[in-house]
């Protein structure tokens, strides 16, 4: 183990010149979040900077039964000082034929050129595109293609050891099939999400988890899931700097195909902030309801006294 391991205990690192790179890999289902640090020392003090990577971005696709919900923040950043504003949903709609909603995390300049070659293979009509492939599995091997390709091109041009991988999930509908969301790696495999926990996420996935393993399920209703998004979103704001709004929520019903149901929010949005004084209030109340421990003279349910609570472990000499 080097040095920077010992510092960054829990997290593969590798050195690239004047780089460390850490990587966590959080689980199943998530993406790995990758910190591109620049070092500069001053005595036994390291300064950060330019950090670049998945984690400065949150989005969540909750697929259930009845149709989907994508919900995305829009902060950027390129280093501390730079924080800007870009939407990370977009939407390619063609009204009763298909539907897709895409959610990106990662490079930016990688997220926004993927994008554009999108429209652009669209608008020249190449194939494939999104209006020919056959099926959500056609299409996230094509998404997926032009990520790997505009990768490739970044990493050729750089000359240092800048990350441009992009990470993003996929949800759509063609037709009368089922509609479908995937989440598709850097590298270029794809998943599912599961029947246990049908939800996927991107970016800084850990504080808006906890809402979603307690409460999504298949058959959760539809504007339901698109509140625990927007908790599961309102969570990770509050825990989180590099995470902040205007916050992009769509809420699609299956077959419709066509996207009528999204909102916008931006940070003095009066729903969105009824929305979080609300939450926050009913978590004070479940606090308090909590059953109360033996000593808090209570009446109802209380927690049973430890009969041994008195004796010593061990001897006192």
């Amino acid at each position: 183990m080097n040095r920077y391991q010992m510092l960054f205990p829990g997290c593969s690192v590798m050195l690239q010149r004047e780089k460390i790179v850490l990587s966590f890999f959080i689980g199943p289902g998530h993406a790995p979040v990758r910190y591109h640090f620049s070092l500069t020392m001053f005595g036994s003090r390291y300064i950060t900077n330019n950090i670049q990577g998945n984690e400065m971005t949150y989005c969540v696709a909750i697929n259930t039964n009845t149709g989907f919900v994508v919900c995305s923040d829009s902060r950027t950043n390129a280093g501390f000082d730079h924080i800007s504003s870009y939407r990370k949903t977009h939407t390619f709609v063609w009204p009763n034929n298909r539907v897709f909603a895409l959610l990106s995390a990662g490079n930016l300049a990688t997220t926004q050129l993927v994008i554009k070659r999108l429209n652009a293979d669209l608008d020249n009509r190449a194939v494939p595109n999104l209006l020919s492939v056959k099926t959500m599995q056609e299409a996230a091997d094509y998404v997926a293609a032009v990520n790997i390709s505009v990768q490739t091109l970044h990493v050729v041009r750089d000359t240092g050891n800048t990350s441009f991988e992009a990470t993003f999930i996929l949800a759509g509908q063609i037709g009368t099939a089922i509609h479908e969301t995937l989440l598709i790696y850097p590298q270029g495999n794809y998943i599912h999400e599961s029947d246990e926990h049908p939800y996927l996420q991107i970016g800084e996935t850990k504080y808006g988890k906890p809402i979603l393993d307690r409460v999504i399920s298949r058959n959760m209703l539809l504007e339901r899931a698109g509140r625990c998004a927007l908790v599961s979103m309102n969570s990770t704001v509050r825990s989180n700097l590099t995470v902040g709004p205007p916050i992009d929520l769509l809420v699609y019903e299956k077959g419709s195909l066509n996207f009528t149901n999204q909102l916008y929010l931006a940070e003095d949005n009066p729903f969105a902030k009824q929305l979080s004084e609300q939450w926050n209030e009913g978590l004070i109340l479940a606090l308090q309801n909590l059953p109360k421990f033996y000593w808090e003279n209570s009446t109802g349910n209380t927690a049973v006294p430890d009969t041994n609570a008195n004796q010593p472990s061990s001897k006192i000499r």
